[in-house]
């Protein structure tokens, strides 16, 4: 019998800043992985979380 998906999910959050300004002070895009539960929290993840390219605080969403 095969086994049923779980239902905590890892998720990949990426920077909202970093993805729409052109000029920042490095190349590339800060990413962090979760989880979550999928039957709670149905829609996308937003949490804030350290940029070190931004080198700031900012909102990460969460990606496909």
């Amino acid at each position: 019998m095969a086994k049923s998906k779980g239902v905590r999910i890892i998720v990949t959050l990426e920077c909202t800043e970093c993805r729409t300004n052109p000029d920042k002070r490095s190349p590339g895009v800060s990413r962090y992985t979760s989880t979550k539960n999928r039957r709670n929290t149905t829609n996308r993840l937003e949490l804030k979380k350290f940029c070190t390219h931004c080198n700031k605080h900012t909102v990460h969403k969460e990606i496909k």
